[in-house]
């Protein structure tokens, strides 16, 4: 009896698992990312630089970013034109000339161009400038997106096709890609006051297109360099924050800035400018309000982590960045992380923290709503209420009052809830998390695609033009968790809300006036190794192999844990006897 336990306790484990998290056959890439992760090995899918497993990376990566412009060129930067041919533009962006980052053939161009290019647009005559950032959304992730909804690989290298965005073609639209490395990987800081103390990485930013690749698609045969981990040329990879600061502001800082630079200077974003010339500014985002990418629009801070801070400065109150004047405020901020509560956070957002909502106080959310005096109306996530039309009613009486508006909402962990790849609200696991979601968490909040219906709808009242950025941040927290169905319908849920983008300007404004570009501000590590399993032609594994594979896993697990406790048991008596030994020397 003793023998057959585990494996009939493997069973019913196996059968309560595919019942709670629903594995059928009509969702085989739920079912395929649950058995990878339950085995920790996979033939059609890994996460970083080791094929054998499943995941041995939850971090972002080096990789080459895709860049879609719709409205307007590329040719200004890319090419002939990328800072990467010429050694001295090198030096100005990173403050030296990074080891093996000079290219006289590159292609490719940095992710502070992506600033240039809103610039030109505006100055050029653009009356409205809209960013779409898919955060993570690296070119390996597009394509599996592709691929699982086309149920068929359509391309190996390039633009591509099969999604809203590849396949646009009522505007001027160009593609390319970018370098996505920060000035610095790491630095010390005050947040109380506000100061950049010293920066703890040495090594700096910079791209090897040697180790790296010179296009997305044919990277290297070791990602080690992509993860920083490459010991003769360690380039850190950026994350959110210093990434959306050089494609908001046009310069290079170091990871967890929010528009300020290594010497704690506060950077103006395209949105202040733009704001400075009577522009009305937006802020969409499927994440926390507060979180790196909305919050580079428009505050600043020397962390990423002083949510509370940085959602002043996106409503126009006073923060301990902006302690006497505060900064004008965004005209339109929508997103997440209502309902997402810490009674102490001190250690992260300085001696100012209030306790309660962690991304912004409820105190500020008082301050900013109009019934308080405040320039927002505020709609927040209600109780039995449909998020959809308490978004929308908000809307019309911001309208019609000619005030502000805020939109504050958020499912589980403060982002919308995952519509995974098969268009349901079921996700699955992931490498350490997974969202289960109540029927309110569903009803009670709007889309993505709801959210920048809402911004546009409500910037275009402006006569001079606007300044737009939306988010798509959930696609990021599924690479994170290496979940490949998460990712996928974090991406489908950012394609519904770029054609809410394009049908708007075909309705409401034309490409003559309005421009759109869409990119990433960092890759990931996601490899996918056999793209049959995405288009349905290939089962990596049967609900029988599954079973008899999750038993020989846990055999060896057992065995290794067993040597590890009787090491640990041998090396306690070891000590003990020295330890009593000591003792009696000393009597």
């Amino acid at each position: 009896m003793s023998f057959l336990q585990p494996l009939i306790c493997t069973v019913f484990l196996i059968s309560a698992c595919a019942n709670c998290f629903g594995q059928a056959s009509n969702d085989a890439i739920r079912t395929f990312q649950f058995q990878a992760i339950e085995l920790e090995q996979s033939d059609w899918i890994h996460w970083g630089n080791r094929k054998s497993k499943f995941s041995n990376w939850t971090n972002h990566s080096n990789r080459l970013i895709p860049v879609y412009s719709f409205g307007m060129s590329l040719e200004s930067v890319n090419g002939e034109n990328s800072c990467y041919r010429n050694a001295e533009k090198i030096t100005q962006l990173y403050g030296k000339l990074p080891a093996e980052t000079h290219n006289p053939e590159a292609e490719y161009f940095d992710q502070t161009d992506v600033y240039r290019l809103q610039e030109l647009a505006w100055k050029s005559g653009k009356r409205n400038v809209i960013l779409m950032v898919f955060d993570g959304m690296d070119w390996n992730t597009t394509r599996a997106a592709s691929i699982y909804k086309n149920k068929e690989v359509l391309y190996t290298e390039g633009r591509g096709t099969g999604l809203a965005f590849l396949d646009y073609r009522k505007a001027k639209t160009e593609f390319g890609f970018c370098v996505t490395s920060p000035h610095d990987g790491t630095s010390k800081h005050d947040v109380d006051a506000q100061i950049v103390k010293q920066k703890n990485d040495d090594k700096g930013g910079g791209y090897s297109w040697k180790f790296g690749g010179s296009t997305p698609w044919n990277g290297p045969d070791d990602n080690s360099y992509l993860m920083g981990k490459r010991k003769n040329v360690q380039h850190p990879y950026t994350d959110s924050a210093a990434s959306a600061t050089s494609m908001l502001t046009g310069y290079k800082t170091y990871n967890a800035a929010i528009n300020v630079d290594p010497n704690s200077k506060q950077l103006d974003s395209i949105a202040h400018q733009m704001q400075r010339d009577g522009f009305a500014v937006g802020v969409v985002t499927s994440v926390p309000i507060s979180h790196a990418t909305p919050a580079c629009v428009y505050s600043h801070n020397v962390t990423r982590n002083d949510y509370q801070d940085i959602s002043r400065d996106l409503l126009g109150l006073r923060s301990v960045a902006h302690r006497y004047d505060s900064l004008a405020g965004v005209d339109v901020l929508i997103g997440c992380g209502w309902g997402e509560l810490k009674d102490d956070d001190r250690e992260n957002q300085g001696l100012n923290f209030i306790p309660g909502t962690k991304y912004i106080s409820d105190l500020d959310i008082e301050r900013v709503d109009h019934l308080n005096g405040g320039k927002y109306v505020v709609a927040q996530r209600t109780v039995g209420k449909s998020g959809k039309k308490v978004l929308s009613d908000g809307v019309a009486e911001a309208i019609s009052s000619g005030k502000r508006f805020f939109g504050f909402f958020g499912g589980p962990r403060g982002h919308l809830p995952y519509k995974t790849a098969d268009g349901d609200f079921r996700p699955t696991r992931g490498e350490s998390k997974i969202d289960v979601y109540t029927s309110g968490d569903i009803s009670e909040n709007p889309t993505l695609s709801d959210m920048t219906g809402a911004a546009l709808e409500l910037l275009e009242k402006n006569d001079k033009g606007f300044y737009l950025m939306v988010e798509a941040g959930d696609v990021d927290w599924a690479l994170h968790n290496n979940n490949i169905d998460d990712a996928i319908g974090a991406v489908f849920s950012g394609e519904e809300a770029f054609t809410t983008i394009t049908n708007w300007v075909e309705n409401n404004s034309n490409w003559d006036e309005t421009c759109l570009i869409l990119t990433s501000d960092h890759g990931h590590m996601m490899v996918l190794d056999d793209p049959r399993v995405l288009t349905g032609e290939r089962e990596p594994c049967s609900n029988d192999e599954f079973v008899r594979l999750l038993e020989v896993k846990r055999s060896i697990d057992g065995e290794k844990q067993r040597l590890l406790d009787e090491g640990s048991e041998k090396m306690r008596a070891k000590m003990d006897r020295r330890h009593s030994g000591g003792d009696a020397m000393q009597k």
